[in-house]
């Protein structure tokens, strides 16, 4: 999100001498993007970011695949997925491309003693249960139902919750996701006809600095391989920071939906996006209001996408029998629709109160073995009546 912020305390100049005002250096580090081309952040540590004492042996995260070639629409009942006490443990990818990975997590412990970074992805964490704090070493941010967490790829962070009923819908992007540019103008400010504002973007404020030797242990995701490396200093010893790259929160209750006479395509939903898939927001909103309008969506075919549906709550109106946690997919190649009764349910209703979140990917997904545990299996011939 390209908003210019900054925490602590920081130089006048860039790249210039920087001490507590005593005879102890602070150590710069650029944390960076596509190279030096990209949204960048200045960081300046109380010790070197760079001294690792030891590695661990690294565990492979790789996904197991249950069906490359996909063409059933699936159901899968998302609360069905087994909690873990340790937030990285609970993750379990359902779809996987060579750009995205969606994931379930229900993780039970309010904290863990080590720090993750994920240097492949950015991360998209959507809370559907829980509340608590996401601590980085550029600040921390509270969390609560309906909140989209995006952490940049190589955060190093963890997650403490407040209690152990936690549910979490996450992607992860080995694409920058940015705000939709159809919203931006030409300086990265979202302009009036966007349904969100920078008003509603939750930047860190609380700013950690830890003066603390010993044994930290960083947990890093790198080519589906989890790394432990133990380094000598505390990772978040940050006495100050300014620039565009770091994580932020966004609710989905803050996104004010766009209506219209008649029924508006999937993209009046668009949240964020990247050039392999978008992310949609669909909130309580009014209808249509043309007076022979059809407010159900109308059957379309998935030529160029794969779509996955994350129920949230409410009653989705186009679907019959889907509840809070629920997931749909929708393969390419096959149309897909309102379910049988839905059209005509929704003629002469004035509002909706679904809310759910979409991931459209422009590659095809594969189904793992996780996705499968929880699939119904029957909710491919749902629409014969």
């Amino acid at each position: 999100m390209p908003i210019y912020h900054t925490l602590g305390k920081i130089p006048h100049k860039r790249h210039t001498v920087f001490k507590n005002g005593k005879d102890r250096y602070y150590y710069e580090q650029l944390f960076g993007t596509i190279g030096f081309d990209g949204m960048s952040t200045l960081s300046y540590h109380v010790h070197r970011p760079t001294m690792v004492k030891s590695l661990g042996k690294p565990k492979d995260l790789t996904p197991k695949i249950a069906i490359e070639k996909n063409m059933r629409s699936l159901r899968l009942h998302g609360f069905k997925t087994k909690p873990e006490k340790d937030h990285l443990a609970a993750r379990k990818t359902m779809l996987v491309n060579s750009d995205c990975a969606i994931v379930l997590a229900a993780p039970q412990a309010k904290s863990v003693d080590y720090f993750y970074k994920n240097a492949d992805c950015d991360e998209m964490i959507f809370v559907h249960k829980g509340s608590g704090t996401l601590r980085t070493f550029l600040g921390n941010i509270d969390f609560k139902y309906g909140d989209y967490l995006m952490i940049p790829r190589g955060m190093i962070y963890t997650m403490e919750f407040k209690d152990s009923d936690n549910r979490l819908f996450i992607v992860e992007s080995h694409r920058p996701m940015y705000t939709p540019k159809r919203y931006r103008n030409w300086f990265g400010q979202l302009l009036e006809h966007s349904p969100f504002c920078e008003r509603d973007i939750r930047r860190p404020k609380k700013l950690e600095t830890h003066d603390q030797m010993g044994s930290f242990t960083i947990k890093v995701k790198k080519q589906n391989m989890l790394h432990e490396l133990v380094y000598a200093s505390h990772p978040f010893d940050v006495v100050g920071w300014d620039g565009y790259n770091y994580p932020y929160a966004f609710s989905i209750h803050d996104f004010e939906p766009i209506t219209g006479r008649v029924h508006l395509p999937p993209p009046i939903h668009q949240t964020f996006e990247t050039d392999a898939f978008v992310v949609c927001s669909f909130c309580p909103r009014l209808y249509d209001y043309h007076p022979q309008a059809i407010p159900a969506p109308y059957n379309h075919s998935n030529i160029d996408s794969d779509e996955v549906l994350y129920y949230v709550d409410g009653d989705f109106m186009s679907r019959n029998d889907i509840g809070p946690g629920h997931i749909s997919l929708h393969p390419a190649g096959i149309p897909h629709g309102p379910h049988p009764g839905a059209m005509e349910r929704s003629i002469g209703k004035k509002q909706t109160d679904e809310l759910a979140v979409m991931v459209d990917t422009f590659k095809p997904l594969m189904v793992t073995e996780e996705c499968l545990k929880i699939d119904d299996g029957k909710y491919w011939n749902s629409w014969v009546e």
